[in-house]
């Protein structure tokens, strides 16, 4: 079994426990048992229980599309459209799943504040893809202001009947027209 399959088996443990027991009551001991593995190997794949919720594996993607966008581009230019291109150039992830897991995020306070801490790495991630373009405190706001309204946007979407892809795209379109 490779790590994505164990990433995958983990994610639905923790959604099946979460939905009966709720976020607080369950552990990553019993998590990791639902899928099948250990509280070790839970652990390797997750540095703690909240992130197998809040997890966000598009961090590389974003920077890279940001250190690609045209030179002459602003920090916030650049920065949105590079997201914007990441969106773009990956799969569309499985819309009901993601829903299910930020809905959950919206409805927990601890988890909104690991969504916090969790945003932290990709606001750190665009920050340093925008090292030769903006000074650090512009990066700096500029990438925690636009974490700040797409996770909003997704947590909004979570609640919402619409299309994932609309909701992201409306969020863009938002935060474009600053």
């Amino acid at each position: 079994m490779g790590k994505a399959d164990t990433r995958a088996r983990l994610l639905a443990a923790a959604l099946e426990l979460v939905a009966a027991k709720g976020f607080e009551s369950t552990t990553a001991g019993e998590i990791a048992a639902r899928a099948g593995v250990s509280e070790m190997t839970f652990f390797r794949h997750f540095p703690t229980k909240a992130a197998v919720l809040v997890d966000d594996p598009y961090d590389p993607l974003i920077a890279e599309a940001i250190r690609r966008r045209p030179r002459e581009e602003s920090a916030w230019e650049a920065t949105v459209r590079g997201v914007a291109d990441a969106w773009e150039a990956v799969s569309p992830p499985e819309e009901a799943a993601v829903r299910e897991r930020l809905a959950i995020v919206a409805a927990t306070p601890s988890l909104r504040a690991a969504l916090a801490e969790g945003s932290a790495a990709t606001t750190a991630a665009i920050v340093d893809a925008l090292r030769d373009r903006a000074m650090p405190a512009e990066a700096g706001v500029v990438a925690a202001a636009i974490v700040a309204g797409l996770n909003e946007a997704l947590l909004n979407w979570s609640m919402s009947g619409e299309r994932m892809d609309a909701a992201i795209r409306e969020a863009l379109r938002v935060l474009g027209s600053r």
